[in-house]
C-alpha cells in the first residue's frame, strides 16, 4: 500500500469500505469495479449491466469539504489513498471524475428524494457531488471471512443445492423459524444472511445473532445452517433491493433465494407503461427465488398456518408483526410463547436489560421450585422459570 504522504486522500466510512470490498470481491458481479460516467449514465438509465439486472449505478462519491477538495483536484492516473477511521485501507488509481445530481442519485436508489425517507436521510449525508471512477484495491477481512466460511461448509458437507435466506431476526419469531425449517427441508445447506445494518434501531447485531445461535445450535441440524454477518449497506436499503439480494446470494454460491412473500420489495410496478414485478427483473440472474406464504398462528387450527390455506378469516389469526414485537420486548415484556420461542426470549430479554433485577437469586428461589440446592441462576434460567409460570394454566 502506497504512502499516504505521496498520495492524495479520500475519507470513507465503514459503509462505503464494505460496499466497495463486497464489489471487489466479485460478490455483486458483473459488477466489479467503479463506474465511469458513460457505464454509470447508462446503468442508471437502462437499469442493467453486462446484460444483467442493476438498479442504479455503482460510484464512489463521497462527501465532505476535503473529499470534495480533493476530487475537484484530481487528474487522471492520480493514485489516491482510501483512508477509513484515520488507517489507510485502500488504493485508488483515477481514470475519471464527474459530477453527480445527489437528487437524481437518491431518486434512483430509493425511489424518492423525499428527505422524511429514512433511507435517503442517512445517504444525504454522506453522498457528495464529485465521483471518481478507477481501478481500486481494499483490505477488509469480513469479506474474505465469509467466503471462506461458505466454501468451508460446501466442502465440509458436500451440498449441492444451497438454498439462503436475508434475514434481520428483529426478533427472531416463530414466523421465522417455520420459514427456515422449510428451506432447510428442501435444499442439502442453508445460508442465512443476517442484516447488519450500519444505521441504528431495533436490536444490536449481537443480540439478534446470539438468539438466531440459539435456536439453530438447539433445534436445528447444525450441519445445515450457516449465518453469515451481512453488512446492509445503503445499496442494499433501496426498493430494487431483492435484486441486489439475488445477485449477493447467487456470487456465495447459492443456488435459491428464500423470501416471505410480504416481503415489501416484491409489490408490483409500472415500468415503461407495462406491469411488471421483482421477478421480471430477476429472470437474467441465475439463481432459483422461491417464496413462502405469509404465517400466521390460528387460535381455532392451534398451530401455525398460511394465510392461503387457513379456512378460518383474519379475526382467528395472530400475526407476526415484527414491529409490536419489539415494542413489547423493548418494554421488558417477554412476548407470548406463539410469537417468540421462549429460549429465544429469555436470550434476548437477558442481553438487553442485563441487571435488570435486584436481588435476582433470592427472587429466583422465592418464586421458583427447585431441588433445594443453592445454585447460581442467569438472568437467562430466571427468564425460562418465569415463562413457564406464566404456561401454567390450572388456576386461570
Amino acid at each position: 500500500m502506497a504512502s499516504s504522504k505521496r498520495n492524495k486522500s479520500l475519507y470513507i466510512d465503514t459503509e462505503a469500505l464494505s460496499t466497495l470490498a463486497l464489489v471487489k470481491a466479485g460478490l455483486i458481479s458483473p459488477v466489479e469495479k467503479l463506474m465511469n460516467k458513460k457505464e454509470a449514465q447508462n446503468v442508471d438509465e437502462t437499469k442493467m449491466y453486462k446484460g444483467v439486472p442493476f438498479p442504479f449505478s455503482f460510484i464512489l462519491a463521497p462527501r465532505g469539504k476535503k473529499n470534495h477538495q480533493t476530487l475537484a483536484s484530481l487528474q487522471k492516473d492520480d493514485i489516491v489513498s482510501l483512508i477509513n477511521d484515520g488507517e489507510i485501507v485502500g488504493e485508488l488509481i483515477v481514470e475519471e471524475t464527474f459530477d453527480v445530481d445527489p437528487a437524481q442519485r437518491l431518486q434512483n436508489i430509493y425511489g424518492t428524494s423525499d428527505t422524511t425517507h429514512p433511507g435517503v436521510r442517512n445517504t444525504i449525508l454522506r453522498l457528495g457531488k464529485i465521483a471518481v471512477s478507477g481501478e481500486y484495491t481494499v483490505i477488509y477481512p469480513l469479506i474474505e471471512d465469509n467466503m471462506k466460511r461458505i466454501k468451508n461448509m460446501i466442502t465440509k458437507t458436500g451440498a449441492k443445492h444451497i438454498s439462503s435466506m436475508m434475514l434481520a431476526a428483529n426478533p427472531l419469531n416463530r414466523a421465522h423459524e417455520r420459514m427456515i425449517r422449510e428451506a432447510i427441508s428442501n435444499s442439502d445447506l442453508l445460508v442465512i444472511f443476517l442484516r447488519k445494518p450500519f444505521t441504528t434501531g431495533g436490536l444490536r447485531y449481537d443480540i439478534r445473532y446470539n438468539a438466531l445461535n440459539t435456536f439453530v445450535d438447539n433445534f436445528l441440524p447444525r450441519n445445515k445452517v450457516l449465518i453469515i454477518p451481512f453488512e446492509n449497506t445503503y445499496i442494499f436499503a433501496g426498493y430494487n433491493e431483492l435484486i441486489l439480494d439475488a445477485l449477493l446470494a447467487k456470487n456465495y454460491g447459492c443456488s435459491q433465494l428464500v423470501i416471505g412473500k410480504n416481503h415489501g420489495g416484491l409489490g408490483l410496478y409500472y415500468d415503461k407503461n407495462r406491469l411488471s414485478s421483482v421477478f421480471d427483473r430477476c429472470q437474467d440472474i441465475n439463481i432459483d427465488i422461491k417464496t413462502i406464504d405469509e404465517l400466521v398462528y390460528c387460535d381455532t387450527c392451534k398451530t401455525l398456518v398460511s394465510t392461503q390455506t387457513c379456512p378460518h378469516g383474519r379475526h382467528h389469526h395472530v400475526h407476526y408483526d415484527s414491529e409490536s414485537i419489539m415494542k413489547l420486548i423493548q418494554a421488558g415484556l417477554i412476548p407470548p410463547s406463539i410469537l417468540v420461542r421462549k429460549e429465544v426470549s429469555a436470550n434476548i430479554l437477558a442481553a438487553l436489560l442485563p441487571e435488570r433485577f435486584e436481588n435476582l437469586q433470592e427472587m429466583y428461589y422465592s418464586l421458583m421450585p427447585g431441588s433445594g440446592l443453592l445454585e447460581q441462576q442467569s438472568e437467562e434460567q430466571f427468564y425460562l422459570k418465569l415463562i413457564e409460570l406464566y404456561q401454567t394454566s390450572s388456576l386461570t
